[in-house]
């Protein structure tokens, strides 16, 4: 027998959910950030993919639900400027998926991984995250 026999049960499968729904959790997540902290948000694109994908200098298998990539705020500095690309931050919507089991867990998961990303724009560490309950 191939696969997880017990898949085709709601309880043990994934969570569907279309692309469209979970871009407006995303989308929902982003809105509840502080409109005074968003605005402290500076050069960063937020994007959806399906799967991380590990790169030669990841661990194969390597799961991500979300990913920063750039310079933190707190290390900018003024040769930051001299034409930086924006920081990305992608949110992958399998491996979220794929650990939830409702609609309620996907939107609250979506909400940890986003805040989790935003607060590595900000410098946070993933260990300071971790304490705060964001991890």
């Amino acid at each position: 027998m191939s696969g997880n026999p017990l898949a085709s049960i709601p309880s043990f499968g994934p969570f569907t959910m279309g692309e469209a729904e979970f871009e407006d959790a995303v989308s929902d997540a982003i809105a509840l950030i502080p409109a005074d902290l968003a605005g402290h948000m500076d050069n960063v694109a937020i994007f959806i993919q399906d799967d991380f994908v590990p790169g030669p200098h990841d661990a194969p298998g390597t799961i991500l639900l979300g990913l920063y990539e750039g310079t933190p705020l707190t290390k900018r500095d003024s040769w930051w400027a001299a034409g930086s690309l924006p920081d990305r931050i992608t949110i992958f919507r399998r491996p979220i998926l794929s650990i939830c089991r409702t609609r309620e867990q996907v939107i609250r998961e979506v909400t940890v991984t986003v805040v989790h990303e935003i607060a590595h724009h900000f410098g946070i560490s993933d260990e300071r995250l971790h304490e705060l309950g964001w991890g």
